[in-house]
């Protein structure tokens, strides 16, 4: 008798139930049961069976040069469509090559499955080809890491590592499939394949009905209340609980990473600048999926008298700062359920709020005239902060920005802004460089018809970007805007602070690279900038293109973002 779900994957409601399928078969199969509609992927002969499977599932296949990009691509996919984003790469060297970007999901909780090759369960610890404990490997940095037994529980464990990725805050999951595991045939009556959407429960839990009481009347009474969006509010899809929870009852709104955009650029509670002085001065902070790391000095930065911390996670809330109410489950979910709780303010509570936004509001307008002659600098090289100010001017409802990059990054983080919520892609906490190209090609695919931004450093550029010959491949046009300073500026600000000029340029000087050049190979758009006033036509041709473009703009080296500058590692 067929298990639940044979016969219901794939549209194959007539095959037979003792029809024969191969592991490689069943994990596709399973694949598109969790709703994973595109793979990336570099070949390797242990998981060739995965594309056949892939192919008669209608899974798209997307082949890049290096497993650290499909990584990056399937964690950046992940974050763009709310689904599992997933890589597969072969064993020994594939899968080692693709650690830095499973770390990077780790630490942005994002919902990606990497599926890894191994050598013949028959050959285990003869030495066969790529073999090494991959399990072991990653099992710090992922919420599940498993080798799949048999060949009849591919399927099963394929929604066992799904489960996970999203069970509390999001995360990766790992697979190592042995090569025989994978190439053998079974019935599909020996093989479990769970029913798409049968396989888990909810997730969007509002956690403890009193809490939201509670917190509904710590916000009734704040006089000075402000609220951190975090990367969560993007996960959970809660742009709209969001908005009404703060205009609902007109809490000023700080955002940070995927967060960025959640409420647009003008709206009259949408602040930037003056997150340090809200957090000194408010009587409550309310921060939303975003833990207390060293983005907020590890909880310090807030000085407020009452903090409460909604989070997808258990384990985060309350982590590194004590906190007067925590609360865990699906933070739209949350921020509905204490909107509705709060009611409308009072006319008098209305006219606090009012007088206490419009305290931050100036104080907002004083930072940003303040700031506006570095932004419209006409120096040559050209100042960082133009950039970012040209790039923000740039930028449109339907753009997605994407920041890969050290100082350069810093100074863009200041100033863009996006104009639409999901359209801010950074690595997140971990930092690393490189995710660039592989979240550019995701953000493409996700949403073919929006235009995809890119800024990376130099030094982040080149590490990933002989991949953009994969974005022209697979007709993935985006704009890659390189600032290049030459150094890794970032690091030799420290190095110059902490031992002096005369040392300040070991290991982080990169060279004057001509990176416009490497466009002409491939075929695309390439120029270079040297001068502010051509920044926005540049950018102008390369949006009018229609093809991949790749803009290199001369920076001034010896310009620092202030968020560099204050850095403690070096002090």
């Amino acid at each position: 008798m067929a298990s639940e779900g044979q016969g219901e994957v794939g549209g194959r409601e007539s095959e037979p139930v003792d029809a024969p399928v191969s592991g490689g078969h069943l994990l596709a199969r399973a694949l598109r049961s969790e709703g994973v509609d595109t793979i990336f992927t570099l070949c390797g002969g242990h998981i060739s069976d995965v594309y056949d499977g892939c192919l008669d599932e209608g899974i798209r296949i997307i082949d890049v040069r290096h497993e650290q990009v499909a990584a990056h691509a399937a964690d950046g996919y992940a974050r763009m469509t709310g689904q599992l984003g997933c890589a597969v790469v072969t064993a020994g060297p594939g899968t080692t090559n693709a650690v830095t970007g499973v770390a990077n999901a780790l630490r942005a909780e994002s919902p990606m499955l990497l599926v890894g090759g191994q050598a013949a369960l028959s050959q285990h610890r003869m030495g066969g080809l790529q073999d090494l404990a991959h399990v072991e490997m990653m099992r710090p940095i992922t919420k599940f890491a498993s080798t799949v037994p048999d060949t009849t529980r591919v399927a099963d464990f394929v929604t066992m590592a799904a489960r996970e990725a999203f069970a509390g805050a999001c995360g990766p999951s790992y697979l190592e499939i042995p090569r025989d595991i994978l190439d053998r045939k079974v019935s599909l009556s020996a093989a479990r394949v769970p029913v798409a959407g049968k396989s888990r429960a909810s997730t969007r839990s509002v956690g403890d009905p009193d809490d939201i009481a509670r917190l509904a009347q710590l916000l009734q009474e704040a006089e000075r209340p402000c609220v951190l969006f975090g990367q969560q509010v993007w996960t959970c899809r809660a742009t709209d609980a969001a908005l009404e929870f703060a205009d609902s009852l007109q809490i000023p709104v700080y955002m940070n990473g995927a967060a960025r955009g959640t409420l647009p650029p003008g709206h009259p509670l949408h602040f930037q600048l003056t997150r340090r002085a809200a957090f000194t001065e408010a009587d409550l902070v309310v921060v939303v999926g975003t833990p207390f790391d060293f983005r907020l000095r590890y909880g310090a930065s807030i000085k407020a008298p009452t903090v409460v911390q909604v989070d997808m996670g258990f384990t985060t809330v309350g982590r590194n700062r004590d906190v007067d109410l925590g609360m865990v489950g699906d933070v739209g979910a949350i921020l509905s359920a204490v909107t509705a709780a709060a009611g409308p303010l009072s006319a008098s509570q209305k006219d606090t709020r009012n007088r206490w936004i419009e305290r931050l509001r100036g104080q907002e307008r004083q930072l940003v005239e303040r700031r506006l002659p570095e932004l419209r600098n006409d120096q040559t090289p050209i100042h960082p902060y133009r950039l970012a100010y040209e790039i923000d001017r740039f930028l449109t409802e339907e753009s997605i920005f994407v920041g890969d990059g050290g100082d350069v990054v810093t100074f863009a983080g200041n100033v863009i802004q996006p104009k639409s919520p999901g359209a801010w892609m950074d690595p997140g906490p971990l930092g690393t460089l490189g995710v660039g190209t592989g979240f550019a090609m995701a953000a493409k695919l996700a949403y073919p018809h929006r235009e995809v931004v890119a800024l990376f450093g130099d030094g982040s550029f080149a590490m990933t970007a002989f991949d953009i010959q994969t974005a022209v491949r697979f007709d993935l046009p985006y704009i890659a805007i390189v600032g290049n300073n030459s150094y890794m500026n970032q690091i030799r600000c420290g190095q110059i602070q902490k031992y002096g000029p005369e040392r300040g340029a070991v290991a982080n000087y990169l060279g004057d690279v001509h990176f416009e050049k490497f466009a002409d190979m491939l075929g695309i758009h390439g120029e270079a900038v040297r001068r502010p006033e051509d920044l926005a036509p540049a950018l102008e041709r390369a949006r009018r293109s229609g093809t991949c473009a790749v803009i290199n703009v001369w920076l001034d080296p010896d310009a620092y973002a202030p968020g560099t500058q204050n850095q403690t590692m070096y002090k």
